[in-house]
């Protein structure tokens, strides 16, 4: 298995086309039109492009890419910041407690509040692996890449990180966090919704969107029960943010009602705990050295890969020629590497 996470760029336009056409729904980042696709493009393009030492509303897009053939097999993508050209908006479930003396009663009712609590935060999001990948840690590989990249370039991301997690969709396509919130005040289902969001942003939403907090013992048991609930195909994906140091602390998607995780950037496990090293040697002796997560390079020569490092007691450190070759380093050159 010889595979890297890598800047996106126009030639990887119809490989991440088609994988947008297999999400099934509800992926806002990785929308299957091609005129927003470009958009991404474009827009990632100028963020590699760009020297800066502070968080501003940009976007990167990664691919995973098989080495030995060029196919690209996964995207994954992180923002800079987000809320600064368009309202960032989250419910946050919260409770109000209210008592009547007169009846000796209690009620505490939850509640859905909008806000924009988490404007000026980093994203990562995103994160798609084509079905026939999903097996030897490739899923970690896209997911860690974006944390590494952070770590690479700090000073263009917030103090904290956020990463929406998709909702429950049915099996029509709908969801019933929509269609029991949202969706009676927009006069559209949520594919339309959704697909409206992807390419155009969230003004719409400010503009219809009730401000006042909604009980949800008016919703119906559905919407309830999937508040908070990522996609069955997401589950995997909320243990690796745990993993990390990610939360799930109330916030929900204004679409779907799916978790949003939050995570204090520098405590991000893979950030933490990632270390540098500067290569002395490639080697084709993998026997002792130790099977690990690598990064390497800036901006658009940024790289990661899984690979075989060895670090002696006076931390040399060396690398196999494959992952060496994958990272686009040599003798001399800083690399990131952390265990699986």
């Amino acid at each position: 298995m010889n595979f890297r996470v890598r800047p996106a760029n126009n030639g990887d336009f119809e490989a991440i086309y088609e994988m947008a056409k297999l999400t099934g729904g509800g992926f806002t980042n990785l929308p299957p039109d091609r005129g927003a696709l470009v958009d991404k493009l474009i827009r990632s393009e100028k963020a590699f492009e760009t020297e800066a030492d502070e968080p501003t509303d940009e976007l990167f897009l990664m691919v995973l890419e098989n080495v030995d053939t060029g196919q690209i097999r996964g995207t994954c993508q992180i923002f800079g910041m987000v809320g600064q050209n368009a309202p960032f908006y989250s419910y946050r479930v919260g409770t109000l407690t209210q008592t009547s003396k007169a009846l000796g009663k209690t009620f505490r009712n939850e509640m859905l509040n909008l806000t924009t609590d988490l404007e000026g935060a980093s994203e990562v999001g995103g994160l798609f692996l084509h079905p026939g990948e999903r097996a030897g840690g490739l899923g970690l590989l896209l997911a860690r890449s974006r944390y590494l990249f952070i770590k690479q370039h700090r000073s263009r991301f917030a103090r904290r990180v956020i990463a929406e997690l998709r909702g429950v969709i049915d099996e029509a396509g709908g969801s019933p966090f929509w269609d029991s919130v949202a969706g009676r005040f927009f006069g559209m289902d949520f594919q339309q919704a959704d697909e409206f969001n992807a390419m155009h942003g969230t003004q719409f939403i400010a503009d219809l969107m009730p401000k006042t907090p909604i009980y949800t013992v008016m919703l119906t048991d559905n919407a309830r029960h999937v508040m908070g609930t990522p996609h069955p195909s997401g589950r995997a994906a909320m243990k690796m943010l745990e993993r990390e140091g990610f939360q799930y602390d109330c916030y929900v998607d204004i679409f779907d009602g799916g978790p949003t995780m939050i995570a204090q950037t520098d405590q991000i496990r893979t950030i933490r705990e990632a270390r540098d090293y500067v290569l002395a040697e490639v080697t084709d002796e993998t026997e002792s050295a130790q099977h690990s997560m690598l990064a390497a390079g800036k901006l658009q020569s940024f790289a990661t890969t899984y690979g075989y490092l060895q670090v002696d007691p006076d931390g040399t450190a060396f690398l196999d020629r494959q992952s060496a070759s994958a990272l686009g380093i040599k003798p001399g050159d800083t690399f990131l590497a952390m265990g699986r």
